[in-house]
């Protein structure tokens, strides 16, 4: 079983950027979606972005244009660029990876999918004060 580890989380105003990082580990296999989803207290879970392959990305309406997710494979590890951050971005921030096989008919643009039936980590807390 491998393990995913995020980092990067933290404070910051509105307006500021952040970037967290997952590092990918003890996988024995390279299928080809990965991303990241939120929860906040209260909230439903939410997928923000994927990337199928290193190459094809999805966002949420709620984060595009803001949020970049990108994946250095020579470093084995997964980044989530975040700017112009709102207070509703506040949330637990998971790094996830699909399953063996792939996710449900391999659909790496349903967000959903993410928290649902991929492999997470231990996640970072993102906190954004207006």
């Amino acid at each position: 079983q491998g393990q995913l580890a995020e980092s990067g989380g933290g404070s910051v105003q509105a307006g500021g950027s952040l970037r967290l990082s997952c590092t990918i580990s003890g996988f024995a296999y390279r299928n080809g979606c990965m991303g990241w989803f939120r929860q906040a207290p209260g909230k439903e879970r939410e997928g923000v972005a994927s990337i199928y392959d290193d190459v094809t990305t999805t966002y949420a309406n709620s984060v595009k244009g803001r949020f970049t997710i990108s994946k250095d494979s020579t470093k084995n590890t997964l980044y989530l660029q975040m700017t112009n951050l709102k207070p509703e971005d506040t949330a637990m921030y998971y790094c996830a990876k699909d399953p063996p096989g792939g996710f449900p008919h391999n659909r790496c643009d349903r967000l959903d999918y993410l928290g649902e039936y991929g492999f997470s980590g231990q996640g970072t807390q993102v906190t954004v004060s207006s």
